[in-house]
């Protein structure tokens, strides 16, 4: 895989489904797409996303909140706003740690 340039690239997805699976190149990277799209989708939808062994996308509603401008120390609204989080799972923690 990509693991020299520091970045996993959906092509690098796709490629890695056309060597262990088999598929043509084409119908791997629709699978990278769709699977893609169906977490957008379901994030969009204030779904949160598990994946069992890797982790789990989960979104948070942040309230309003009074923010400074570091430069001015001028007092300014933060808008409320929903953000993502990743948490990975221990497997993958466990990984990462081991180095592989």
């Amino acid at each position: 895989m990509a693991l020299d340039r520091g970045t996993l690239t959906r092509a690098d997805l796709s490629e890695e489904v056309h060597r262990e699976i088999g598929l043509s190149r084409a119908d791997s990277a629709s699978v990278v797409e769709q699977m893609l799209e169906h977490m957008c989708s379901a994030l969009a939808k204030g779904e949160n996303v598990k994946i069992s062994g890797f982790g789990s996308f989960i979104l948070r509603e942040k309230g309003q909140r009074i923010g400074r401008n570091p430069k001015t120390g001028v007092e300014v609204p933060i808008a409320p706003r929903r953000v993502l989080t990743f948490r990975a799972s221990q497997m993958l923690r466990d990984r990462i740690v081991a180095g592989n």
